[in-house]
């Protein structure tokens, strides 16, 4: 082993390379993902430390009236403890770990990926950057397409500072923002915005936020002092959702109903 050699892959030059292999690339949030992270050695051998793999999205957060995007972990796994990888030999060390329960949908401007960092002694760390796509829970979808049911349409999704809202291990909400454009609430509400506020294996707890049209004189007043606005929070079981999405269009109109006049 040269000296030349070791001074190069000290600045990243010849030392080992990453790369993350996944199953596939679309997942729920509560999902196990599985995989391989590959290793190619350098020119050196060299120690490896550990390799950690974290679950990284992004939220906005307001500073002087601005939203500003921040990175957050959503959770790391460390995948080997300490090896020694030979010159020019090729590693597979598998993995699984699952998708925590609060992880965004990529709608929007959402994005999910998975960070793989090695830690290398007396050397650069090598990183490899995995995007992933996050799609609906079954009890999810249901409750998006019972929505659909009533006549909205969905015309945002943000995923937003709210550290009261998501807890201490999860300062964001994803927030989805529908419209009306059809239906008995066409009309009669501006918009309705839901928050997936809990994920759980046999139920969901959504945040409902019914806004009602200013129609009147006191209805503008209202709305003024931001008093046309109705904070509900929704059980959806995973029985109501097995029951397909009209039987959940149901139960939320019961909901919105009572509180959009």
């Amino acid at each position: 082993m040269s000296l030349f050699n070791r001074m190069m892959a000290s600045v990243g030059i010849g030392s080992a390379k990453l790369d993350t292999l996944l199953e596939k690339t679309t997942y729920y949030p509560g999902e196990e993902i599985r995989g391989v992270v590959r290793i190619q050695g350098g020119a050196v051998v060299q120690r490896i430390e550990g390799i950690d793999l974290t679950i990284m999205t992004t939220y906005l957060k307001e500073v002087n009236d601005s939203k500003i995007p921040q990175n957050v972990q959503l959770g790391t796994v460390r995948v080997t403890p300490p090896i020694d990888v030979q010159p020019n030999t090729a590693l597979e060390l598998p993995f699984s770990f699952y998708l925590a329960p609060n992880t965004p949908l990529t709608i929007g401007r959402s994005s999910v990926w998975i960070k793989t960092t090695a830690d290398i002694r007396s050397s650069v760390d090598p990183t490899d950057n995995d995007r992933i796509e996050v799609v609906p829970t079954p009890a999810m979808r249901a409750v998006m397409q019972a929505i659909e049911l009533l006549g909205f349409r969905m015309r945002e999704a943000e995923t937003l500072y709210a550290p009261r809202l998501g807890g201490p291990h999860s300062p964001f909400v994803q927030e989805f923002e529908w419209v009306p454009y059809s239906g008995a609430y066409r009309g009669r509400l501006d918009e309705l915005e839901v928050v997936f506020l809990r994920n759980q294996p046999s139920e969901l707890e959504l945040l409902l936020q019914i806004d009602r049209r200013a129609t009147s004189l006191f209805g503008m007043f209202a709305e003024a002092m931001d008093r046309d606005e109705s904070f509900v929070r929704v059980t959806v079981t995973n029985a109501d959702a097995q029951r397909g999405p009209q039987h959940v269009a149901s139960l939320l109109d019961q909901v919105i109903s009572r509180y959009s006049h």
